[in-house]
């Protein structure tokens, strides 16, 4: 009869309480999942989250390993001088073997060069650009093509006579008729000779620069030409 008297009355505090009763059963659950977790459910020390959880992985982005430095080539200047000068040389001395060029082979690009080069070209039937390379050097030692005889007698004049001299194909005048043609100011054809057809082209160059149109191989005219084509005309 004491036992049924303890639960009886238990159920009368419960009964005029509940609220509390509520409250102590839902503390008391509370201390015992600690309990359990802190005992049974933690590898590490107190204190940790009631409930475990899995370990975030971590994704590891690979680093690319740096590229090495590339080199930069060293131009040196005059290394370069210095080998265009040995081309130009050369070019000089294989154009005179075949009797286009009667210069010192003194690696300097003037108008006797470019002059004989040019006809070199015209003379071989090639398609070369005329300037220094070491290609032009390559065509003209792979060619055949030799000077028409008498070229000499024409690119210089007779001395002794007055009026073949004025009469005589002019270097300067040749180099000119080139310049002039190569750059459109018409259909010229390079005889060395001062024509109509160079002075009307000499006319329009002069027009195109604005400098006073005089038609006449002037020395302002020389120098405005050259200074356009970036090659000497003397």
């Amino acid at each position: 009869m004491d036992e049924f008297g303890r639960v009886g009355r238990l159920a009368a505090a419960i009964g005029r309480h509940p609220r509390e009763f509520v409250g102590a059963v839902m503390a008391t659950a509370a201390v015992l999942a600690i309990s359990f977790n802190a005992l049974f459910l933690q590898n590490g020390p107190h204190p940790a989250p009631i409930f475990t959880t899995r370990p975030m992985q971590t994704v590891e982005t690979p680093i690319a390993p740096p590229r090495p430095a590339i080199a930069q080539p060293n131009f040196v200047p005059d290394t370069v001088a210095a080998n265009r000068t040995q081309v130009v040389a050369n070019i000089q001395r294989e154009l005179s073997r075949r009797g286009f060029y009667d210069g010192a082979a003194d690696g300097v690009w003037g108008a006797k060069t470019d002059s004989a080069v040019r006809d070199f070209v015209q003379a071989a039937g090639v398609k070369v650009n005329p300037e220094a390379s070491d290609n032009l050097l390559r065509v003209i030692v792979a060619s055949n093509a030799k000077a028409q005889s008498g070229r000499a007698a024409l690119s210089e004049p007779i001395r002794n006579d007055p009026i073949a001299e004025l009469i005589a194909p002019s270097k300067r005048v040749l180099a000119i008729q080139r310049a002039l043609a190569d750059f459109g100011y018409g259909q010229i054809r390079p005889s060395g000779n001062y024509d109509a057809d160079t002075r009307t082209a000499i006319e329009k160059f002069e027009r195109d620069r604005r400098l006073p149109v005089t038609g006449d191989i002037s020395d302002q005219f020389v120098r405005e030409l050259a200074a356009m084509t970036g090659r000497p005309l003397e």
